[in-house]
């Protein structure tokens, strides 16, 4: 079906509704996110759309309702449009990043407030927490991070998608998406135990251990490799952490 078709068949199965792009007005189906609904109404993303899927928090949106007085925000590939709603996206927010020297940088709770003195300014008003379009506890790890708590930050961060907006509301001023990811390197890459059956993947790699079988695949047909896929021994619904196959070959 062509894009063409395919956005008729949308507004014959949707209702129109009135959306207010950086204060203009678009008639879209309401079936869309936000990001369908501005390339429904004749936008071109060159900037701020990645990933599509909520992950690499690229396509940050700022919208209010119609009378609400209160900011909410989302992600315009995973947010639906709502009637009346004035929006405007914010792909990118230009907050101060620290630079270190990997090399010797500590691994210390301290560094994170000497790279980001601003950190002992927040005054744990939760307007970032509250402004996450991924429910991170931002003020809980940034509280952590004043008490030193590298590991704990680490955690409580580890689904930030450094979309930023949290700095945007921020009243310390704080670049908290940007120290939450120091966190999460110095304890990911100096103070977590190192993974053993990592290292022996990559020492596999290393090693040539999928050469050949990466030239078998490649030497097969279509319908070979449709085959072989449909043949493969899956994982049970119940299978457990440990759970392995009968074969490791090519593992």
């Amino acid at each position: 079906m062509s894009e063409t078709a395919g956005t008729e068949v949308e507004s014959l199965t949707s209702e129109m509704i009135p959306i207010y792009v950086m204060g203009k007005q678009y008639m879209v189906p309401d079936s869309l996110t936000i990001m369908k609904a501005m390339e429904y109404a004749g936008y071109k993303f060159v900037r701020g759309a990645g990933c599509r899927g909520g992950i690499c928090g690229a396509c940050g949106t700022i919208y209010r309702k119609p009378g609400d007085y209160r900011l909410h925000v989302g992600l315009a590939c995973q947010t639906m449009v709502e009637s009346e709603m004035y929006l405007t996206q914010l792909p990118f927010f230009p907050a101060m990043r620290a630079s270190y020297d990997w090399a010797t940088t500590e691994a210390v709770g301290e560094t994170a407030g000497e790279l980001y003195p601003e950190l002992f300014r927040c005054v744990a008003c939760n307007a970032c927490t509250k402004f996450c379009p991924m429910d991170v506890e931002v003020m809980d790890y940034i509280a952590a991070l004043k008490r030193g708590d590298l590991e704990a930050a680490t955690e409580i961060s580890f689904n930030c998608i450094q979309c930023g907006l949290c700095a945007s509301r921020c009243m310390g001023e704080l670049p908290q998406y940007h120290i939450a990811q120091l966190a999460r390197r110095l304890y990911g890459g100096k103070l977590a135990p190192k993974s053993e059956h990592l290292d022996a993947m990559v020492a596999k790699i290393a090693d040539g251990y999928f050469k050949e079988k990466l030239t078998e695949l490649k030497g097969m047909s279509k319908d070979e490799l449709i085959k072989l896929y449909q043949e493969r021994q899956m994982e049970p619904h119940q299978g457990g952490e440990y759970w392995k196959p009968d074969s490791e070959e090519g593992l």
